[in-house]
Formats: C-alpha cells, structure tokens, sequence
C-alpha cells in the first residue's frame, strides 16, 4: 500500500513544502496540511502501518527521522531536535518507540 491511496499527491507535496528547511517541522501543522487529521481511524492506522518501516508495530526513533522520506524518497530527514520533539510529543509512555494507538491519538488531537 502507497501513502498516495490515502493521502492526495498534492497535499502530501504541499505538506512537505512547508518543511523543508531544517527545524521547520511541525508534526500538527504537517498532519493537516497532507490531510492526515480528516481521515478515519482506519486510515490513520493504514498510514501508520506504511510508516512503520520494520513492520515492528511501532515506529522506533531510528525510523523517525525517516518520517518525510516515507512520504516522498526526496524528502529530507528530520533532523535530531525534530525528532526528538517529535518523539517526545507522541510517546506518552516512554518507552522510546510510537505505537499505533499513541500515533492515532497524536493525529486527531
């Protein structure tokens, strides 16, 4: 499964657009741009599972910084200060990784 059969082409390059210089990142702004935060829950958890690149069922820190990459190859990395905002605004139990519940619940809040 792509990210496009979810989420329109162009709304994902737009969200990409607003942040591409580094330390641009915002995860909520990001989520409503590409139209992430309009989809059901079992949208989001389809989106989640083409983010979780392991398959591990969590999205681990290592992934994290690849999180533009999976919706563009293109696309650059997070850096660490984005990705550690970005983990620690998600990971509500701290166990260093994103579950899907913790990712739906990031998504429509």
């Amino acid at each position: 499964m792509s990210l496009t059969s979810i989420l329109s082409a162009s709304d994902i390059a737009a969200a990409l657009r607003e942040c591409q210089a580094p330390e641009s990142f915002s995860y909520k702004k990001f989520f409503e741009t590409c139209g992430l935060t309009k989809k059901t829950a079992c949208q989001v958890k389809q989106v989640f599972g083409v983010l979780d690149n392991d398959n591990s069922g969590f999205i681990e820190q290592e992934e994290l910084c690849f999180f533009l990459q999976r919706f563009d190859p293109g696309a650059r990395v997070l850096t660490n200060n984005e990705t550690k905002i970005f983990m620690s605004a998600v990971d509500h139990d701290g166990d260093g990784k994103i579950g899907v519940d913790e990712f739906q619940e990031m998504v429509h809040s």
